[in-house]
């Protein structure tokens, strides 16, 4: 992919009046929502995107998710921390990026940036229903006893919010409810 090509590509994809050639080998397109970055290395050789996420106080938190999503489901682009920022990135080789690719890791990255901490916040909150569903078991309780424990806990006020109305929480220990059952049959 030649920098003209990457030039056209983004003015394709964002508009003329988003993408900004800061020097040679750099652009920057600026969205209402975001901005993209877009680096060849000193020598051309190497092409990287970048596009800022959220800040590490925020994913600190999640930090292990973002690792896992890595491994599981981000594919050709990662997570990376730099300067106090999660950034969604892509490296790839310049002479051997095809249009095509370079496309799909733009969109992959502004797909994870929208996403923000909802996919990796969803797959703590499975990770964590996974876990009390196995020591439910190991205990020897059924779905209905685990679902009775969750009641008394956020009756008790030891989960949930204390303010909430009993409409709000039965719809979140609904949701609870739903959600056991879609993973209760697949957890040992």
């Amino acid at each position: 992919m030649t920098p003209s090509e990457i030039t056209d590509t983004l003015k394709e994809l964002f508009g003329t009046t988003t993408v900004n050639v800061v020097e040679r080998g750099s652009w920057q397109v600026e969205m209402p929502s975001f901005r993209l970055l877009v680096l060849l290395s000193e020598d051309e050789s190497w092409l990287r995107l970048l596009l800022p996420i959220l800040t590490f106080q925020e994913a600190q938190p999640f930090l292990e998710q973002f690792l896992e999503a890595n491994f599981d489901h981000t594919q050709e682009v990662r997570y990376a921390l730099n300067q106090g920022v999660i950034w969604g990135v892509f490296q790839h080789t310049r002479e051997n990026l095809t249009v095509e690719d370079f496309k799909s890791a733009v969109t992959r990255l502004v797909s994870l940036q929208q996403a923000g901490l909802n996919d990796v916040f969803n797959n703590l909150i499975e990770s964590r229903i996974r876990r009390i569903i196995a020591t439910a078991k190991i205990q020897g309780q059924s779905l209905e006893a685990t679902m009775q424990t969750l009641d008394r806990f956020y009756a008790e006020g030891l989960m949930g919010d204390r303010e909430q109305t009993s409409q709000e929480r039965e719809q979140v220990l609904g949701a609870w409810r739903r959600r056991l059952e879609q993973l209760w049959n697949d957890v040992d």
